[in-house]
């Protein structure tokens, strides 16, 4: 049984750890809910749109989800948990058990877990205990333990005097419990993550101990005179019935008075065969059960609270505390009912070991939840028709777009695929002799040059940025290269903006469903600038930078600038090295 000081404890501990873990949460929440200029929502554990996270063998199935092909993502690659442990171990048989702070009783161990799911983990664990134990009230039924009744006057069956013993004993305990771990509170309904963590959890026990008991003093004599005065002091007149003060008043003076030896090995079943590597130690298999509670520190780190009961399987063994003889006062010695098992009271302090950036968190601290409820608040995962974009005179304009689907190959021409007329004079430019016809010298002859006397207003006509029409640049999947059809449309853009010289041009990059999609869409759009101002001569300064938006991942569009609208001519790469 679980002294009540261990509640106390375990409660204050509980409460000073929940405060900065819940605390930790909201504030996380604010600074991973959202990311970028568009405020895209990624969602709270991981972005199930990046690959990064999703092992090979799993690929397969993640690729389908990414095709809409399967409505399921791949489960995420995650992190190990290790963890270290100390607390108080405890033998429950015939005699009371130590405290840890009455006798040196002890245990501490390790573990490494695994998540096979968002509910089930798996733990292989390893305890090492010492377990202490000093009986209150004297016995006499001692007579058939081997450990005591070669110095002690046993029970004759007579009625005589005989000696009176105090049990006790000190049993080494090396444990090895391969566990399964349930935790269902990560799903959460109405919060995003969780702070703290109980679980239960069952499984096996192999289990090799061995048992002393302190019979002899320092000179390997006896106690039988020191216990005769205790028994006399507390028990010879009061018919052996004491106040439960008394019962630690004895005790401790049982402590003050005896060494720390434990020099005699308790008693054993002698036929029991031990294999050479427990020594003398006996092994057993015991079922293991428990429950527990993780307090989240950080998002490597986190402190745990155990209890650990490991039970019997069978007829089990009553000799974990060196005795198993019931109080009789007849020759026929009586062997005691109830058979002994372990308890492991721990404090723990465990870290998940991966990295960040290919490994999410034990899936027991995440909310499957996540994603759907961040589906359902910004969809991203949306089925779309593979795209129909055929363009029979490779203009850039598709053909269900297209209002001029036989342009001659190389021209320029518009948002809807005809011959670019700058000028609005009816003759397009690729016939135009005179390029910029002022409005006032039309209309104008066959090669496009207009009817009127030369003047300063001949030198071009006003200029306004809504000259250049918005236009769609496609590029083929995984690739940022610029195909000869892209060539033409960024010729009609560059003559544009040559024939109006104050405007900028914003140059926006879509896709950012993963970080492969960021870094292809900065590509995209370096390509494009680059083309423009190597090819067709035009200022780099004369272009916004716009990366990672929202929309078909294998497309840039560009655009005339708003009055006063200004952005970064280049932005360093999202991910310089990210493999292609």
């Amino acid at each position: 049984m679980i002294n009540k000081k261990y509640v106390l404890l375990a409660g204050v501990i509980a409460a000073i750890a929940v405060q900065p873990a819940f605390a930790q949460e909201s504030s996380s929440t604010t600074a991973k809910g959202w990311s970028g200029r568009d405020m895209t929502y990624r969602g709270y554990n991981y972005d199930y749109m990046d690959t990064t996270y999703v092992p090979r063998n799993r690929m397969k199935q993640q690729k389908k989800f990414m095709a809409n092909q399967y409505a399921f993502a791949a489960k995420p690659r995650n992190m190990w948990e290790v963890g270290v442990k100390f607390g108080q171990y405890n033998v429950s048989g015939d005699v009371p058990s130590l405290m840890l702070w009455n006798g040196g009783t002890y245990g501490l161990g390790f573990h490494v877990r695994k998540s096979l799911g968002y509910v089930f983990s798996v733990r292989a664990d390893y305890n090492y205990g010492i377990a202490k134990g000093l009986d209150w009230q004297p016995s006499l039924g001692y007579a058939n333990n081997t450990a005591w009744n070669r110095f002690y006057v046993g029970q004759a069956g007579n009625g005589s005097s005989l000696d009176q013993v105090f049990y006790n004993y000190r049993t080494e305990v090396h444990q090895l419990n391969l566990d399964l771990i349930g935790s269902t509170n990560n799903i959460r309904f109405h919060r995003a993550k969780t702070g703290v963590s109980f679980y239960g959890f069952v499984g096996l026990s192999g289990i090799a101990y061995q048992a002393w008991v302190n019979a002899l003093d320092g000179s390997y004599k006896s106690y039988s005179s020191q216990f005769a005065t205790i028994y006399d002091k507390y028990f010879k007149s009061n018919n052996g019935q004491i106040s439960y003060a008394d019962r630690n008043k004895v005790r401790k003076e049982l402590r003050d008075m005896m060494d720390d030896t434990y020099e005699t090995s308790a008693e054993s079943e002698q036929s029991v065969r031990r294999a050479s590597i427990f020594g003398k130690k006996k092994f057993m298999v015991y079922g293991t059960m428990g429950l527990g509670m993780q307090i989240r520190l950080a998002k490597h780190w986190n402190l745990a609270l155990e209890e650990r009961m490991a039970l019997p399987l069978g007829d089990g063994d009553d000799l974990l505390d060196g005795h198993r003889w019931a109080e009789h006062t007849v020759k026929e010695p009586v062997i005691s009912q109830r058979t002994d098992a372990l308890s492991f009271f721990s404090v723990g302090l465990n870290y998940n070991i991966g990295r960040n950036s290919r490994s999410v968190e034990p899936l027991y601290w995440l909310n499957p939840l996540d994603y759907a409820y961040t589906e359902l608040n910004t969809p991203r995962h949306m089925l779309l028709p593979d795209p129909n974009l055929a363009d029979a005179d490779a203009d850039g304009v598709p053909d269900q777009l297209d209002k001029c689907p036989s342009t001659p190959a190389g021209v320029a021409v518009d948002a809807h695929g005809c011959p670019l007329d700058t000028d609005g004079d009816g003759v397009p430019d690729y016939m135009d002799k005179q390029l910029i016809t002022p409005t006032e010298c039309q209309p104008v002859d066959a090669d496009g040059v207009g009817n009127c006397p030369c003047n300063p207003k001949c030198t071009g006509a006003v200029q306004t940025c809504s000259n250049i029409p918005a236009s769609i640049i496609v590029f083929d999947a995984n690739s940022s290269k610029i195909k000869p059809s892209t060539q033409s449309q960024l010729a009609v853009v560059a003559a544009q903006m040559q024939s109006n010289p104050t405007c900028k041009v914003v140059v926006i990059g879509n896709g950012n469903g993963s970080k492969i999609q960021q870094q292809r869409s900065w590509d995209r759009v370096n390509a494009i600038i680059e083309y423009m101002s190597e090819k067709n001569g035009v200022d780099r300064g004369r272009f916004i930078f716009q990366y990672g938006q929202s929309g078909d991942a294998n497309s840039v569009m560009m655009r005339s600038a708003t009055e006063g609208e200004e952005g970064p001519i280049t932005v360093p790469p999202p991910f310089p090295n990210l493999k292609k």
